[in-house]
């Protein structure tokens, strides 16, 4: 079983969105049906679907490497009417879109393919695949320049920064600098470079994860080997895994149950203390034993006798007496005869 708009997307029909929008609109069909629902899932082998009462069979999931030159847009139409990157593999028949994009200047790898699940994980930032690019910048950016890169630069649509960043070499007044992304918007490196003092006059990607360019000539196509396409897939199911683990850690992590600083009333039990009480007094059970007589104090045991007091020499000055008083005579009472 296989969502409907995912099949119709493999089948060549166009882009998953596009897709609903013709489920949408009644234009599909399953077994002769109507279909408006965009969750439903088909049998590949069993049901019959169409388009416009133009039946639909699936097309054989195919791979190309592409050398994209400078001048070629990475789009299905344009009303220009200037080159596009699909123009480079008209040998191919099935319907195939590019994966990521290149801007008109600049040149390099392009993955071309019908399959559009491994199209949205290489390119979407979560699974970190890398891609590398050789830029010919003006000037001589330096050490600072390269870990401002790596720090991050402020673009009108957030924060981006690269993951790995040197130069490779001189050019004249102008530098080779490899850059390494994880992410792809539109015009990054130019902007990123422009924001550091830097024009970007060369762009070129030369890997996508494990695919290389390597001696592809300019404007030629190649299929993609067996073995790079199980690296592409590996590499994106070790991004899968190790993106779960994180997401497991996280739920770990919230769902843990959070111990309680003090137990409840119900759960709280009362706290004992088993250590003997200890009184200057016998317990009022014990019966009262008479004291024991003291023992005679030995010489040894006895207190020193109290010194006696020092005489004051005889320079001391003696205490100062004591005022006293008159005494007032008493008054006797007159004699009577």
């Amino acid at each position: 079983m296989e969502r409907l708009n995912k099949y119709l997307a493999h089948a060549g029909i166009g882009s998953r969105r596009h897709c609903d929008e013709l489920i949408a609109a009644g234009r599909v069909k399953i077994d002769g049906r109507i279909v408006r629902d965009l969750g439903v899932k088909v049998d590949i082998e069993k049901n019959k679907i169409s388009v416009d009462d133009n039946n639909v069979r699936s097309e054989k999931p195919t791979y190309w490497v592409v050398n994209k030159p400078v001048g070629y847009l990475c789009t299905n139409h344009d009303p220009a009417g200037r080159p596009l990157a699909l123009d480079l593999i008209t040998h191919v028949e099935q319907r195939v879109y590019t994966v990521g994009r290149l801007d008109e200047a600049s040149e390099g790898l392009l993955l071309m393919t019908n399959d559009g699940e491994l199209a949205f994980q290489l390119m979407h930032p979560k699974f970190e695949i890398e891609k590398t690019y050789l830029a010919l910048v003006a000037g001589q950016p330096s050490i600072m320049d390269l870990q401002k890169l790596l720090d991050g630069v402020w673009l009108s649509d957030g924060k981006v920064k690269a993951k790995a960043a040197r130069k490779v070499r001189s050019q004249g007044d102008s530098t080779w600098v490899r850059i390494v992304l994880c992410e792809g918007k539109n015009r990054e490196i130019r902007r990123m470079l422009a924001q550091l003092g830097h024009k970007v006059m060369r762009l070129q990607r030369i890997s996508l994860g494990p695919v290389r360019l390597d001696r592809l000539p300019k404007g030629k196509s190649r299929r993609l080997s067996l073995l790079e396409l199980n690296a592409l897939k590996k590499a994106v199911e070790e991004s899968g895994k190790k993106i779960q683990r994180v997401r497991n850690r996280i739920a770990g992590s919230k769902s843990e149950p959070v111990e309680e600083a003090t137990p409840t009333a119900a759960t709280e039990k009362p706290i004992v203390d088993t250590r003997p009480i200890l009184t200057s007094r016998p317990p009022a059970s014990r019966t009262a034993t008479p004291p024991r007589p003291a023992a005679p104090r030995s010489a040894a045991s006895r207190p020193p006798a109290p010194r006696p007091a020092t005489l004051r020499s005889a320079t001391s000055r003696p205490p100062a007496p004591r005022p006293v008083a008159p005494r007032q005579p008493t008054k006797r009472p007159p004699e009577v005869r």
